[in-house]
């Protein structure tokens, strides 16, 4: 009580009262002050799509357009290190599938996707970006290819990578990745009110998402004609800065789609199979695609 009374000689009771509510009305504004922050900080979560409970949220695109440098990349990289897999794929596993994984004693192989990751790079100037895998035939490996390619994308623990099933003839990613999807592409195409969480699944592989095909395959060329398609290619690069994204598509000698859905991207791949086409229909399928975006071919066999 002395200290009291020492910290305040010579003060009258009505400026002594004038003090007290004054220190409570400061502190009411501290309180005010941090909740106002808290609500705020709150809101930013949710509109960057900062959900914790969910995992698989985080690779969900939002809806909020986002301008460059709006993105906080403290957050971006906190969300990737609490990407969690439900399951993991053994090394057996996936030798089993013939996925490349860091530790993998394939030497040649990883350092062949890695090699064909670092090319992409340097034609993307570092940036993230979309991809269409197609074969230059049937069997030619194009799902092969793409899953690798975008596993290489996943090895960096700062960079996530979302292989997309394309294929919607015939669809194999998620039985390669031994995924039973209840729904896909296809599904949130077709509705406009579709949730898009509900065709993300994890793989197995850490910081690698897939898109199955979906649940209906009828004239795909319609499906990627459509302005929902390209609304949704834009949003899942623009959501995630450091995502890269692959899509693995019918070959492109029997099907307009890889033609279409390289329109909606950034680069076209073709998958050619070693020594089973000629050279001539190997050209006939390269310039099929739009030579700005062509990035060249690769031999499978």
């Amino acid at each position: 009580m002395s200290d009291w009374k020492d910290d305040h000689v010579g003060e009258s009771a009505p400026e002594l009262k004038r003090k007290r509510q004054g220190g409570r009305n400061e502190r009411n504004s501290d309180v005010e002050e941090h909740e106002f922050f808290g609500r705020r900080k709150e809101k930013l979560k949710k509109e960057l799509g900062h959900i914790e409970s969910d995992d698989s949220q985080l690779l969900v695109p939002s809806s909020l357009e986002l301008g460059t440098g709006a993105v906080d990349k403290y957050l971006i990289s906190k969300q990737i290190v609490r990407m969690q897999e439900p399951r993991r794929l053994m090394p057996d596993d996936l030798d089993e599938r013939r996925i490349i994984y860091p530790e993998s004693p394939n030497r040649s192989l990883v350092n062949k996707f890695r090699d064909l990751r670092t090319k992409l790079l340097e034609l993307s100037g570092g940036n993230n970006f979309t991809l269409v895998v197609s074969g230059a035939s049937d069997a030619a490996g194009s799902s092969f290819v793409a899953l690798n390619l975008a596993a290489a994308f996943s090895f960096d623990q700062a960079k996530t990578a979302l292989v997309i099933d394309c294929n919607l003839r015939d669809p194999s990613l998620h039985s390669r990745l031994d995924v039973l999807p209840e729904s896909g592409l296809t599904d949130y195409l077709e509705d406009a009110d579709y949730d898009i969480g509900r065709i993300l699944y994890p793989t197995g592989i850490p910081r690698l998402r897939l898109i199955p095909a979906g649940s209906r395959r009828e004239t795909p060329a319609e499906f990627f004609t459509s302005f929902r398609m390209k609304q949704f290619l834009q949003a899942v690069r623009r959501r995630y800065p450091d995502r890269f994204v692959v899509l693995d598509t019918a070959p492109i000698s029997g099907s307009p789609d890889a033609r279409i859905l390289t329109e909606l991207c950034d680069f076209g791949m073709l998958v050619v199979p070693h020594g089973k086409i000629t050279p001539a229909a190997v050209e006939q399928a390269a310039t099929a695609f739009d030579p700005d975006k062509f990035v060249g071919a690769v031999i499978n066999g």
